[in-house]
């Protein structure tokens, strides 16, 4: 309501400049008044030496309007260059989109010679401060001394910085670069000489025409990223923009540095590119808006970028959000305190923290609900309350409640599961499939039992054919391509070949569409609404993998397991169908698999052991660390995500203190 307001005022006060300007031009006889500059109360001008040059600039300091009132509260911190010219569009952007940001402009210097002034303007020394290296024509260089960014960036290290965090309460942990042009050329230094100056570089259209071959060598300088080393990550957040009318000659060298920037394939670098309608000039305040709205999404867990946005450009979150009070968002989650003791309270709470510093890995959100009440919510990283996160193998065990719906629903029996796959496949021809395809049942599917052998390069050559694979052509092409089917054949073998002829089956057997089925008689019904469930060549739903969800999302289907199949009283899976789904019907026998879990209808089984006491937890798993794990003797509900590439060092905590907590 606040901004509402804040907006209608402004509107108010652009039409009526706008108004007072027609009547001016109107009035031939206006005279002209001696006039004052206009002084703007909230903003304090503070004065500054560099103590290694000597040389005096000034900052521009604007406090959050609440500042004054919290005050145990820490603010983030946005410094920029060029204050002068972007001032008042940053300070605009704090009002409506950056309220809890605390700005830092700083000036150009002061005590620069009277006659570079005069000749060049008040900004003469940006050319010095913010270029990387020496002018070619030695009169240009002598007398304006390009290629002090160095110096510029210690001013800034070792006088700004030090000076705003004594003085203010700022967050070490979250501080931005705003630049645009040449000062974005300063930016994209700061970041590839010396980037834990900042969390979050803002680098709109950078003069970095000329000046890629040395950023390059200082990115070789400060080596690859490798996994295991997070100092080798330049750990920072980047949102980089440039006008679509700008020349080739000065694109070409922004996008390779964006290209230098991505081909590190730094786990701890987001790097967000937009390309701004406009020219060099032109798309300046839309970057400055747009990147504001970036800065947002990642000091809030509420994302303000598009959902167009890829997962790999989320910016990371500066720091975890954790709420033992989760706010009632009107999802149809109930949501209440975390009723445990303080010890245990801080206990989680720790767990948090190690998740955000990367101790197992790196994850994304983690929820826990008790007796169907989510109790704690916490986002890390790329986490964000609504913005859709990939589930990747977890997809399996939400293929297998649908299959649950479809049996309530008496499309399919009980009975079924053990019938022949094909045989509620009515346009499959069983007379060029392999021998034994009729082994093949849904419960075989279902177990990762299929029995499928196929020869994966020669399957390269059918798999984007979506003529031949439409519908169940899919079955009838993977039955033709296989091995024969036998006993010795029909062990475990996971991969996305069961999942997707279970959706076959789905497909066959529900009125209209699986896709359609999904939706109404799953999603909907939970109040799912914001997800993205991609589609095979085949036309069918992805049953394996590739879809998305929200984390509060994920926690509904847990909820769905954890009662039986019932949602506010309703049947909606059949409950010896959910019983059987969940339990440990296969030992898998994999490597990778840990040696206590057990595989039932592409959902997981393992005891979780507390004390003396074993508990038996079920969950849906995908690679990367999605998890939704019901421990229903605890009336527990835990939810994670992530995207880590060795995703079982996240359950330690898990077992050793989350499942504990609510097990006294």
């Amino acid at each position: 309501m606040k901004n509402k307001i804040r907006l209608l005022l402004l509107i108010v006060l652009l039409q009526t400049a706008n108004t007072f300007a027609q009547e001016i031009n109107a009035n031939k006889d206006f005279q002209a008044v001696n006039s004052s500059s206009l002084v703007v109360p909230q903003i304090q001008v503070i004065p500054i030496k560099d103590t290694q040059t000597e040389r005096q600039y000034e900052l521009y300091i604007e406090l959050p309007e609440d500042y004054s009132e919290n005050t145990n509260k820490t603010y983030p911190v946005l410094y920029y260059t060029d204050a002068k010219w972007h001032l008042e569009i940053l300070s605009s952007c704090q009002e409506f989109i950056l309220e809890d940001v605390i700005l830092v402009g700083i000036s150009y210097q002061l005590d620069i010679n009277e006659n570079l002034k005069k000749d060049v303007g008040v900004y003469v020394s940006r050319f010095r401060d913010y270029s990387i290296r020496e002018h070619s024509n030695p009169e240009i260089q002598k007398k304006i001394q390009f290629g002090q960014a160095h110096k510029h960036l210690d001013f800034i290290r070792n006088d700004i910085i030090p000076y705003v965090d004594k003085t203010f309460r700022t967050d070490p942990n979250s501080r931005t670069y705003f630049g645009y042009s040449l000062s974005g050329e300063f930016g994209a230094y700061i970041l590839m000489t010396q980037p834990d100056t900042f969390n979050n570089y803002i680098i709109g259209s950078p003069t970095v025409k000329g000046e890629v071959d040395y950023l390059t060598e200082m990115n070789a300088k400060f080596g690859p990223y490798e996994p295991s080393n997070r100092n080798s990550s330049l750990n920072a957040n980047v949102f980089i923009a440039y006008g679509s009318l700008e020349e080739e000659s000065v694109v070409a060298p922004m996008e390779a540095f964006i290209k230098l920037l991505n081909d590190r394939r730094d786990d701890g670098l987001s790097v967000y590119k937009e390309v701004i309608d406009g020219n060099h000039s032109t798309a300046f305040p839309t970057t400055a808006v747009r990147s504001a709205a970036w800065l947002s999404s990642l000091i809030h867990p509420i994302s303000s970028l598009g959902k167009e946005v890829s997962f790999w450009s989320i910016p990371n979150l500066n720091k975890p959000y954790v709420s033992t009070t989760p706010e009632d968002r009107n999802d149809g989650i109930l949501v209440d305190t975390l009723a445990v003791s303080n010890k245990d309270q801080e206990m989680i709470r720790k767990v948090s923290q190690e998740i955000f510093d990367g101790k197992y890995g790196n994850y994304d959100a983690l929820l826990i609900s008790h007796k169907n009440t989510l109790v704690y919510e916490s986002y890390y990283k790329k986490g964000r309350v609504n913005v859709p996160h990939g589930q990747a193998s977890a997809v399996k065990g939400y293929t297998s409640l649908v299959l649950g719906r479809a049996i309530q629903m008496g499309y399919l029996s009980m009975e079924d599961l053990n019938k022949p796959l094909i045989s509620f496949l009515k346009e499959i021809n069983p007379e060029t499939l392999a021998k034994g395809a009729e082994n093949i049942t849904l419960h075989k599917a279902l177990t990762m039992h299929g029995g499928l052998t196929i020869d994966r390069e020669e399957w390269k050559a059918f798999e984007k054919d979506s003529v031949r694979l439409k519908g169940q052509g899919l079955v009838q092409t993977l039955l033709e391509q296989s091995a024969p089917i036998t006993d010795a054949s029909q062990t475990f073998l996971y991969g996305n070949f069961n999942p997707i002829m279970v959706m076959a089956v789905i497909d066959a057997v529900v009125p209209g569409t699986a896709e359609d089925f999904i939706k109404t008689e799953l999603l909907d019904k939970l109040g799912i609404t914001d997800y993205k469930w991609s589609k095979h060549v085949s036309g069918l739903p992805q049953a394996g993998w590739r879809a998305s969800l929200m984390s509060r999302d994920m926690l509904k289907l847990g909820h769905l397991v954890l009662n039986n199949g019932k949602l506010n009283g309703e049947q909606l899976i059949s409950e010896d169908y959910l019983a059987k789904a969940t339990s440990g019907i296969v030992t898998p026998a994999i490597d990778w698999m840990p040696k206590n879990y057990r595989y039932g209808y592409f959902w997981y089984y393992t005891p979780v052991k507390v004390g003396d006491k074993s508990y038996d937890m079920t969950l849906a798993w995908g690679g990367g660390g999605q998890r939704v794990m019901v421990v229903k003797e605890l009336d527990l509900t835990i939810v994670i995500s992530g995207h880590d590439r060795d995703d079982d060092k996240i359950m330690m905590p898990i077992f050793d203190t989350v499942v504990p907590t609510f097990a006294k």
